[in-house]
């Protein structure tokens, strides 16, 4: 059996049998076209080959990793080109998977896990999109101009260890890791970051448990007002994988580092928790913990407790936070919590879990303030009716903060929703009631960012997102495009672009703003080409709708927006 090393190229076709029940004869011709102007002549250029066909897709081979990733990129820019110029019930997209491994060769043929891994890679891709595998991340991505975003660890179909895999942005280039995360200076504080706990049950299903108690150990530390708290997003970027503490220390900016795992079988948990000084290397703090389910929460206020004690003493802690008085309402909650925030899709399904939370702890005031934020961005961004989202976002946003007003989290949600209702002095209150119950809440800062830029005070805008960032230097996308506003609504297009166009910031939304800032400094083509690609992902989408929505109270900054979009050319 002849076994050899190769990159393998999977390819296939979104929506494939809906569009061929729509229009069998066109959509055959359509990708028969496709393939032989598009797909088998870059894939011959690049030194590939293709090595199996199917109705709706293709296994190709490269010699080269680089240059299957070269090719990937080029046919899905390809790709879009071609559907800008036809009918939009014409059109289809394509998921790309990459992966570099071992494969049997037989004949024209190739079989084996190499090719089993590129196929579940395609199928974790965007459309329009391409994920890599680890490997193939680690070979290209100081040799081609492409940024490669994790997309963390993910567990596929009949492969037995999970694929740790990455998103390949096809259109910003490889930018250095945020601000070189290793200048950054100790705070004037203890500071701590908690990584992921390891999931060490059988069942994988118990991975969103584990997060979930991760992520309330992080919410209930950084309540303290006497430690500086590294946020959820920053800490979650090493998950799954083998760390040296003293590393990631000094990555995020901290001196204290705490690791835990635990084990949920039947009705009880196992819990081991650990702090450690990364820079004298000392355990300051080890723990286990053996308790039943119901205990769960009195466990986390205790491990809580005692990292707070060993760092900063006994201190008068903020009023607890209300704990779910149902365990599978948790559950479904924290499900929720991975979902909110992303798509419209993410977005809908988020909902439904949190229906079922709330149906069964009717007073979990979580599950009410993430159902809020889920229906507010729900019409805000994904073009969902205004008319029933917005009350019913806000009305949700106020039962949260009546069942718990001592969860910060609760607070700046409905701050964020009273804000775009213009009611600006309740919004005030309710971020000023959030910091003073959670100081290193790094979500809010970034959030308050988009108010307050709005409002005219772009300068102070900035000045938040900056802060947002120190307490999360590895942060999600949209941080850096409220930073992108709030330069933007200072006249400073570049700085602008800069942000927009962080390998982070990728998403379909922002590029309306990453078109207007080109647009502003003379870069036409670029700030159409954006534009372009944002109206296809919200073809919708109107100039007029967007300011209405909106709650600008600088008018000269409104304009200076509205003008942006109209230079990139999107619609009225």
């Amino acid at each position: 059996m002849e076994r050899k090393l190769a990159a393998i190229l999977a390819i296939d076709v979104v929506g494939y049998s809906a569009l061929m029940e729509a229009d069998e004869a066109g959509t055959f011709d359509r990708l028969k076209r496709g393939r032989k102007e598009l797909f088998e002549p870059e894939i011959a250029t690049r030194h590939g080959r293709i090595f199996k066909l199917m109705g709706d897709g293709l296994l190709a081979e490269f010699g080269s990793v680089v240059d299957a990733v070269e090719c990937a990129v080029t046919l899905q820019r390809g790709m879009a080109e071609r559907n800008a110029s036809v009918a939009e019930d014409q059109r289809f997209e394509v998921r790309i998977g990459i992966n570099l491994g071992e494969v049997i060769v037989e004949g024209d043929d190739r079989y084996g896990e190499g090719v089993n891994v590129a196929s579940r890679l395609q199928q974790l891709a965007e459309p329009g999109g391409i994920c890599v595998s680890e490997k193939v991340s680690k070979e290209v991505r100081q040799k081609l101009a492409f940024a490669f975003e994790p997309m963390g660890e993910q567990r596929v179909k009949n492969i037995a260890e999970p694929i740790y895999c990455y998103r390949v942005n096809l259109h910003v280039p490889r930018a250095a890791p945020v601000g070189r995360l290793a200048s950054l200076e100790l705070p004037d504080k203890p500071s701590i970051a908690v990584l992921p706990f390891t999931n060490m049950s059988n069942d994988p299903e118990q991975e969103s448990f584990v997060d979930g108690l991760t992520e309330d150990l992080i919410t209930d530390l950084s309540r303290s007002a006497g430690l500086f708290v590294i946020a959820r997003n920053s800490t979650f970027a090493y998950k799954g994988r083998s760390v040296d503490v003293r590393l990631t220390a000094r990555d995020l900016g901290v001196r204290y580092v705490v690791e835990g795992s635990a084990r949920r079988a039947a009705a009880r948990v196992r819990i081991n928790a650990q702090l450690i000084d990364a820079i004298g290397g000392d355990h300051i703090w080890a723990e286990r913990y053996d308790s039943s389910l119901e205990d769960i929460f009195a466990v986390q206020d205790e491990v809580t407790a005692k990292i707070v004690e060993a760092l900063v003493g006994r201190l008068a802690g903020q009023p607890a936070r209300k704990r779910p008085t149902s365990l599978e309402a948790y559950d479904l909650c924290v499900r929720a919590r991975g979902v909110s925030f992303q798509t419209g899709l993410g977005a809908r399904e988020a909902r439904m879990l949190l229906e079922k939370a709330i149906g069964l702890d009717p007073d979990y005031a979580e599950a009410h303030s993430l159902l809020a934020l889920n229906l507010w961005l729900g019409w805000l961004f994904w073009n969902e009716p205004k008319e029933t989202n917005q009350p019913r976002a806000l009305a949700e946003a106020q039962r949260a903060v009546a069942l718990d007003p001592n969860d910060a989290g609760n607070r700046w949600g409905l701050g964020i929703i009273l804000g775009h209702e213009r009611r600006y002095a309740e919004s005030d209150a309710e971020f000023e009631a959030t910091f003073k119950l959670d100081p290193n809440h790094a979500d809010a800062w970034a959030i308050r960012s988009d108010l307050i830029t709005l409002r005219g005070d772009a300068v102070k805008g900035v000045e938040f997102v900056k802060r947002a960032l120190r307490l999360n230097p590895r942060p999600p996308g949209w941080y850096y495009w409220m930073a992108g506003q709030a330069y933007y609504a200072l006249g400073d297009y570049q700085s602008a672009v800069e942000a927009l166009r962080k390998p982070e910031t990728y998403r379909t939304t922002s590029r309306r703003l990453l078109a207007a800032a080109l647009a502003q400094l003379g870069r036409l083509d670029e700030a159409r080409q954006e534009a372009e690609f944002f109206m296809m992902n919200d073809p919708h989408f109107s100039i007029g709708h967007w300011a209405s929505s909106q709650p600008f109270d600088d008018e000269e900054v409104l304009q200076r927006f509205v003008e942006g979009y109209r230079k990139a050319g999107l619609p009225d």
